[in-house]
């Protein structure tokens, strides 16, 4: 395998996986509006949708103590650096992958109609179908190194934790520099660092001949975070499956199904946390609700508020939406997001809104740290970090979530798990 380049592929996201991005729970059963919107949202898909996926092998990757290069280009994730150190990674798959513009565009017509619903439904399909192409990607990657006698590493892009989404227009220049032919659909970088269409995904696959590491070590082994049921190349069960395991070093996939999970670490009422721990208490009772549902899984709403740094310090307040998991899975990071609160504009006096205001609230809306980790990571996560008002750079924007989420930990850490109310 050299070059792969897809123009039409098939698009069946399972139900589960788009339970999950709606925020509802895998089995969970769509009834009423919620499944009219679902299946509504998928047949316009279906229908009008233009999906494609290109890959490309690299045979000459580099690892150094700082860098990693990639032919001639260098990237700098210390996750992704390690990830391919620890597995002795010799080679890469880059891969890209978009669910079309056309998704995007409806959406928008959607909430100009006033639709707020069926924007939501169409906009996390647009989501569903970019993981999807990923994950097959994935399947197919596995099908073809397992004949080569390797394993495939877990996927990793610019904007995941430690990889800076800065790198993401390099990554995408070696892409294209690569490429035999012209891609399916449009794609390109915006300054922010976002793609367009904003449902694309720009990927590196680790290749690597030493698949006993893979067995051993479940933090490189792909299939935890993947949904592609089918598979005959499973080497450990799906993350995201309520039977997670965790194996042990020394065990085999199929002696690690019977074995019990690990336990998570509980939140540490005694957590140091970079923020003092009385604003952390005034915020916790002033500015956050908290709502469990019958599952376990955490609602958490946050009011954020500021003020610009220009334009005589206008007024900015969002609020920021986080879905925790259970208690007994470690509160994982199972979806946020930040918008404007509604029927404020103070936004809209940001200095690089005037210029950019669409890539600016994408970047803004889409940026989640810490995604799919379990809430304890907040205590040690290392970033870059600004305390200005505004949200025009990552910086502060990573700033502000960081404060979100420790004031979450500190709520359920002091407070305990909330008490189940219907939501």
């Amino acid at each position: 395998m050299s070059e792969t380049l897809e123009s039409s592929p098939n698009v069946e996201v399972q139900p589960a996986e788009y339970n999950r991005l709606l925020g509802f729970p895998r089995n969970h059963t769509l009834e009423g509006r919620a499944k009219d919107l679902a299946e509504s949202a998928r047949n316009w898909y279906f229908k009008n949708g233009k999906p494609w996926t290109y890959s490309r092998h690299i045979s000459e990757i580099r690892i150094s103590a700082d860098v990693i290069r990639i032919e001639d280009e260098t990237f700098t994730s210390s996750r992704l650096r390690n990830t391919l150190l620890h597995a002795e990674a010799h080679d890469a798959v880059l891969v890209a992958a978009s669910a079309g513009p056309e998704v995007e565009e409806e959406a928008q017509r959607l909430w100009l109609d006033e639709k707020p619903d069926e924007y939501f439904f169409l906009e996390v399909f647009g989501s569903a179908v970019v993981e999807h192409l990923i994950t097959m990607a994935g399947a197919r990657l596995c099908d073809w190194a397992e004949r080569q006698g390797m394993a495939v590493l877990p996927h990793y892009s610019p904007g995941y934790p430690e990889w800076d989404i800065s790198e993401q227009s390099r990554l995408l220049d070696l892409i294209l520099r690569g490429a035999s032919s012209k891609l399916p659909g449009p794609l390109e970088v915006l300054e922010s660092g976002m793609l367009r269409p904003k449902k694309s995904l720009l990927a590196v696959f680790g290749l690597t001949k030493h698949t006993s590491r893979i067995a051993k070590l479940t933090d490189l082994n792909p299939c935890e975070n993947c949904s592609y049921a089918a598979c005959q190349y499973r080497r450990a069960p799906y993350l995201r499956s309520p039977r997670r395991v965790d194996l042990d070093l020394g065990a085999t996939a199929d002696e690690a199904i019977d074995q019990p999970a690990a336990p998570f670490a509980p939140l540490d009422p005694s957590a140091k946390y970079t923020v003092n721990n009385k604003a952390l208490s005034r915020w916790a009772a002033e500015r956050l609700k908290l709502s469990v549902a019958a599952d376990g899984s955490i609602d958490a709403l946050f009011h954020y508020e500021g003020t610009t740094c220009s334009n005589m310090g206008r007024a900015l307040r969002f609020h920021y939406t986080v879905k925790l998991g259970p208690a007994e899975q470690g509160y994982p990071i199972l979806a946020q997001k930040c918008v404007p609160a509604p029927g404020e504009d103070g936004y809209t006096y940001m200095c690089r809104y005037r210029n950019e205001p669409e890539a600016l609230m994408t970047a803004i809306e889409q940026q989640r740290p810490l995604f799919g980790r379990p809430l304890n990571d907040v205590l040690t996560w290392t970033h870059d970090s600004a305390s200005a008002g505004c949200y025009c750079d990552p910086s502060s924007r990573t700033h502000k979530w960081a404060l979100v989420l420790q004031t979450i930990h500190y709520a359920l850490a002091k407070g305990g798990k909330p008490k189940a109310v219907s939501i």
